[in-house]
């Protein structure tokens, strides 16, 4: 007679603390936006692929990871890599499109999950972010194009896709098109 016992159940592998924080804090992002600060320890487990006392591992408490979760949101840097992937070799509007609609994903991204955070995590957003080097290249080599220096023509893009994208700015957000035809060709109608 053969025994069919089940095999164990194979633990994950050991991972260095600083990479199971950041591969729970990508897995906690999405179900912020979708549960928010209801979100439970074990929702998280689940997405992160680990038990839940993992997370205790590595996190004081839930506040702590939240608060780890908004940081990684605001970080700049996925947003700086982002725009970097942009072809270079793009035609200039398209390129000006292209870092439109990243712009647009990463305020709506950050702004979903803010919004389901609670007040206490609204202290931890910081003042005006400073300038963006990678939205200011795009516009590097196209001088003779432009009334402006490009940093500031990178600036004007940033704000000019807020102000018409955000939710408590904007009913129905404007699209990239529109918005990379207006910094570059204003709102006059040519003849």
């Amino acid at each position: 007679m053969s025994s069919t016992a089940a095999a164990p159940a194979r633990r994950a592998a050991a991972m260095p603390a600083e990479e199971r924080r950041a591969a729970i804090v990508k897995a906690v992002q999405p179900l912020l936006i979708e549960h928010g600060e209801r979100v439970t320890t074990r929702q998280i487990a689940e997405a992160a692929g680990i038990a839940e006392g993992t997370i205790f591992r590595v996190f004081a408490d839930k506040d702590e990871l939240l608060g780890a979760a908004l940081d990684a949101a605001l970080e700049p840097g996925a947003l700086e890599k982002a725009i970097a992937a942009i072809d270079g070799d793009a035609p200039f509007e398209q390129r000006i499109v292209e870092a439109t609609e990243v712009v647009q994903r990463r305020m709506t991204d950050v702004w979903q999950l803010v919004s389901n955070l609670p007040p206490r995590f609204h202290k931890k957003l910081p003042g005006p972010f400073g300038p963006s080097d990678t939205l200011t290249t795009l516009f590097v080599g196209e001088e003779d194009r432009l009334s402006v220096e490009p940093a500031t023509a990178a600036r004007m893009l940033r704000a000019l896709t807020l102000s018409l994208s955000h939710p408590m700015l904007a009913d129905d957000p404007t699209s990239a098109q529109e918005i990379a035809h207006v910094l570059l060709h204003g709102i006059e109608r040519t003849p």
